[in-house]
């Protein structure tokens, strides 16, 4: 028999029919999970604007999660953003995001949820874990500063499922996926991640026929990425078959440099820019890629591959360019 701090469940398919909650189903992870579960024929999947219901209220959660009682959850929904974002917002990161967790894992106990998948970030671990970074190495070192505060609410998520798994014996799972992008990513310049800050720099140039872009940092930096469908994949396949306490890594295993992916970006885009890297502004974590090993022995990797990710993102980057801008996750 499993001991409290081991608690594991058998692990079996959803019912394609059963209820399930995306809290956050209008982000970049929550589009694509709600493109993915129709894909796989779930026909009962219950959503909430911000509008419709704050997430960060305890009260109307619970009141939601009386009144509908779904089944199964994916906690997909928070504050995110870049390097910059983090950087000046920290308070408002750190609230919004403990808040959000706090309230729809509470919910989601109190009314019997059977199970609820835990979206973390890969920012949870030490600024110089070693690479490539293994799930036991969170908690083992100082957090890199540019985003602490974020970092430190999704370590608190993680610990919250885990609890609550300890205490109440709560089927609560936690995956950590590394950078993401892909359509719906949000491309205003204060908030968005490295990526679609790139897309937009390069094809704001190119429509204004300059001849440089500016990149922040050295352009040093190694990160790695996952194309927001691949990880759609992955949480579905994760609610189908893993229901143990250990959160699990969620990425590619392989990683480049920030100038390598702006030759790669410019190349899609404004092939005649030249790179100019603004050193005055941080470059983060020296290297960031993550140990997928353990996904992979569940039986599950990646399919998307970096630069044909890129395209299908750019496309659909000029295609909503009108409104992509300033969406918000």
């Amino acid at each position: 028999m499993n001991s409290p701090a081991s608690l594991a469940f058998p692990s079996e398919p959803i019912d394609r029919a059963a209820s399930i909650f995306v809290a956050g189903h209008r982000g970049l992870v929550g589009s694509a999970l709600m493109r993915q579960l129709e894909s796989e024929g779930f026909a009962n999947v219950l959503t909430a604007t911000r509008q419709q219901l704050d997430l960060r209220d305890q009260a109307a959660v619970s009141a939601w999660f009386e009144a509908n009682r779904p089944e199964y959850v994916y906690l997909v929904a928070g504050t995110v953003g870049g390097v910059y974002a983090n950087s000046t917002r920290p308070a408002e990161f750190l609230y919004d995001n403990l808040m959000i967790h706090g309230t729809v894992v509470h919910s989601a106990h109190q009314t019997g949820t059977k199970k609820l998948l835990y979206l973390g970030s890969s920012c949870i671990y030490p600024r110089h874990a070693s690479q490539p970074i293994s799930e036991d190495q969170l908690l083992t070192g100082p957090l890199e500063p540019t985003n602490e505060s974020y970092a430190l609410a999704k370590i608190a998520g993680i610990k919250l499922c885990s609890s609550y798994r300890r205490q109440y014996g709560a089927d609560f799972i936690s995956a950590m996926p590394t950078n993401l992008y892909g359509p719906g990513d949000n491309f205003d310049l204060e908030a968005s991640h490295v990526i679609p800050a790139l897309m937009r720099k390069f094809h704001d140039a190119k429509l204004a026929g300059a001849s440089e872009v500016s990149i922040w940092g050295t352009g040093s930096a190694m990160r790695e990425f996952l194309h927001v469908d691949d990880l759609a994949r992955a949480c579905v396949f994760l609610m189908d078959s893993y229901s143990d306490e250990p959160h699990l890594n969620v990425g590619t295993g392989e990683d480049l440099s920030i100038r390598s992916l702006a030759e790669m970006i410019r190349e899609i885009v404004h092939p005649e820019a030249e790179l100019v890297f603004d050193t005055s502004k941080p470059d983060g974590m020296p290297r960031k890629v993550l140990d997928v090993s353990a996904l992979h022995d569940q039986g599950w990797k990646h399919s998307v591959e970096l630069r044909d990710g890129l395209v299908e993102t750019y496309r659909w980057f000029v295609e909503h360019y009108a409104d992509a801008r300033g969406v918000q996750n």
